[in-house]
């Protein structure tokens, strides 16, 4: 059971189209590895459609629509960036509900370039620190979060990672909270 600590944990992408591909795959790969049973959530239906460098990337299987879930049936959750992407993450009330109940409920949060912005819940993020991209810190500020110059910030259970280059690290940071998380939960 060591070399999966994450067995039994669900984990949820929410994502919409035009997510950053490789913001996505990378994190999942790293934590199906760790046992974790991984989900796409989406407001769309069917299939997602990522961008990958320049153009429209792989479409990915949507396992449950954000209309359909709640946040309490995942213990923890992934926003991979993409501007196309969570601009549409940010307008959906559904998208609102999921990530504030994570944040109320101090469940672990990894966001990543983009993706950051969709945390910008005020009052949410009073006293939070995070690595956002230069064009959300205003945003996020205005939501009570403390933006940091680091390229990854890990504050508590919430790990932000400001831009693509940081993936490798934040990904890091992402398996190594998730899976203390997770001890901690199954200690309890």
């Amino acid at each position: 059971m060591m070399d999966q600590p994450l067995a039994g944990i669900t984990i949820a992408f929410m994502v919409a189209n035009g997510f950053e591909e490789t913001e996505m795959t990378e994190p999942q790969r790293a934590l199906l590895k760790v046992g974790a049973t991984v989900r796409t959530i989406s407001p769309e239906q069917g299939l997602v459609n990522g961008w990958h460098g320049q153009g429209w990337g792989h479409f990915f299987p949507v396992d449950k629509q954000v209309n359909a879930v709640l946040g309490a049936d995942f213990d923890m959750l992934v926003l991979p960036g993409g501007e196309r992407s969570t601009v549409k993450l940010t307008a959906n009330p559904h998208v609102r509900r999921i990530v504030g109940h994570f944040l109320d409920a101090g469940k672990p949060i990894g966001a990543i370039n983009d993706g950051v912005g969709v945390l910008a819940i005020a009052p949410k993020l009073k006293g939070r620190k995070l690595a956002a991209p230069e064009a959300l810190v205003e945003a996020l500020k205005a939501a009570g979060a403390t933006c940091t110059d680091q390229q990854v910030t890990v504050d508590g259970s919430l790990i932000t990672a400001s831009t693509m280059d940081a993936l490798a690290g934040f990904t890091d940071e992402v398996v190594k909270v998730f899976c203390a998380g997770a001890q901690m939960r199954k200690a309890a």
